[in-house]
């Protein structure tokens, strides 16, 4: 946590090869661009039409109460929030219920398709993933929420469990850093690997606290939690897999990526997220960051159909990338 005497708000701790000592930083990689390049992407003209709602094929799912043995399943709620549920033990991914992903409950992206799953329908949730602090990530209404009604283990990189305190003052919170490992219960850990990416919550914060990709180690095998990333030459993916050997599901974003000049840098589109998957040597997938919050220039469905193509022409069965929408369970088969 920051001191009094810190510039930066959220966090102080020792130079590494990521932290200057008040900013994070993607190691030889791409730094967020700047105000003048916002207006030039804003004032572009070329976002396209979203509809104000757009139904989901799936009903709301209700989930069991639990998922042990060799099972392994993912219930898409919306966006990059998803309920995994193995080895019995109930985990939400970068959960958001509100109807924006903003400060502002009057203004900012509003969600087009409803949470896949009813707040009251979920069980009792354990472990509760936040890969960074934008608002599609970070929304504290929801933490709020989710303390009140289940008291769950909060897991988060560098700098935003001083946010989530400030919300949520009688959590439990553990930070981590890019490297890190912590054990959750017997047979369970938790480590902190790099993403691509950088944070705000408004003007004067940026990349003040840290962005992490998660892998859950369980006797059912290994999960990468992937919340946002920039495909980065493939460097985080390949040290992934060199590390953890192979995962038996990887969540991952493919959406939000247009126009590429200046996404290039936080968000991969379909035919990086294809080549991630194959470098960090992943079974198969569950895809995010599309069809919830407009945030990009392209069209609801181009993400789909971008990855349909990808995956063809990387010679990728559709089966073992499936773009999840709203309601949608997957069982994804052992490995």
């Amino acid at each position: 946590m920051a001191d009094a005497k810190s510039k930066n708000p959220y966090y102080s701790g020792p130079v590494s090869d990521h932290f200057d000592g008040t900013r994070f930083f993607n190691p030889g990689g791409i730094a967020p661009l700047g105000f003048r390049q916002v207006l030039r992407w804003q004032f572009n003209g070329e976002r396209q039409r979203w509809a104000k709602q757009v139904p989901s094929p799936f009903a709301p799912a209700k989930p069991d109460a639990r998922v042990s043995g060799e099972g392994l399943r993912v219930t898409m709620v919306g966006h990059a929030s998803m309920l995994v549920q193995v080895a019995g033990l109930n985990i939400l991914t970068d959960p958001v219920w509100s109807d924006r992903a903003s400060p502002f409950t009057f203004a900012g992206p509003k969600r087009v398709t409803a949470p896949g799953i009813r707040f009251e329908d979920l069980p009792e949730i354990d472990l509760v993933l936040v890969s960074h602090n934008h608002y599609d990530h970070l929304d504290v209404a929801t933490l709020k929420r989710l303390q009140a009604a289940h008291t769950p283990h909060f897991v988060t990189a560098l700098g935003n469990d001083t946010i989530i305190r400030r919300a949520v003052p009688d959590a439990r919170i553990s930070m981590m850093d890019w490297g890190g490992r912590m054990s959750i219960s017997d047979g369970i850990s938790i480590d902190a690997e790099p993403a691509h990416h950088w944070s705000a919550r408004g003007t004067g914060d940026r990349s003040m606290a840290l962005w992490a990709a998660f892998v859950i180690s369980t006797p059912s095998g290994k999960i990468y939690h992937v919340g946002d990333t920039g495909f980065h030459d493939g460097i985080n993916y390949r040290a992934a897999g060199e590390k953890h050997g192979r995962f038996r599901l990887a969540i991952l974003p493919f959406g939000a990526y247009e126009p590429r000049w200046f996404m290039l840098g936080q968000h991969q589109n379909p035919e990086e997220a294809v080549k991630g998957m194959q470098l960090a040597n992943v079974s198969y997938v569950a895809g995010h960051h599309f069809a919830t919050f407009q945030l990009t220039d392209e069209a609801i469905d181009a993400p789909v159909t971008a990855l349909a193509a990808a995956l063809r022409e990387q010679g990728v069965a559709a089966e073992r990338f499936r773009p999840l929408r709203a309601g949608e369970v997957f069982d994804v088969p052992a490995v």
